[in-house]
């Protein structure tokens, strides 16, 4: 693992354990300030701009159904000054899949676009690859 790929997985931890601690603050620390953003919560219509990415986070962080979320399977793919990290977000009693795609601001990576949505998922197997429906 290169030292990029190791930076842009802590940038990602910071993303999760944001949200797993509904700590808002931290939560918009971790998104780009001069990057476009964008955002697509599981069920929403997407989400563009800082404004209005960062009121749904302050929404969902604050609210009484903020879920417990934990990251896990997290597999970065980095692309010169940008990355991506495909991972299982797990919840309880659901998983969804999640992609982060991160930019390098100021020397540090930080997150332009985050979208999650459910799959189905078995215990002991994965989903045919040649499967589509």
């Amino acid at each position: 693992m290169g030292n990029t790929t190791a930076e842009v997985l802590l940038a990602n931890d910071a993303f999760y354990s944001a949200f797993a601690g509904r700590d808002v603050d931290a939560m918009d620390a971790v998104w780009a300030r001069r990057a476009s953003v964008a955002c697509v919560h599981p069920g929403w219509p997407p989400l563009t701009g800082r404004d209005a990415v960062m009121a749904s986070w302050r929404g969902i962080l604050r609210g009484p159904g903020a879920p417990n979320i934990a990251c896990t399977e997290a597999e970065c793919h980095v692309l010169a000054e940008s990355a991506f990290v495909v991972c299982i977000e797990r919840l309880e009693g659901a998983a969804l899949v999640a992609t982060n795609v991160f930019v390098r601001e100021d020397g540090a990576w930080r997150l332009v676009h985050h979208h999650a949505g459910p799959i189905a998922e078995a215990d002991d197997e994965r989903p045919d690859p040649g499967r589509l429906n």
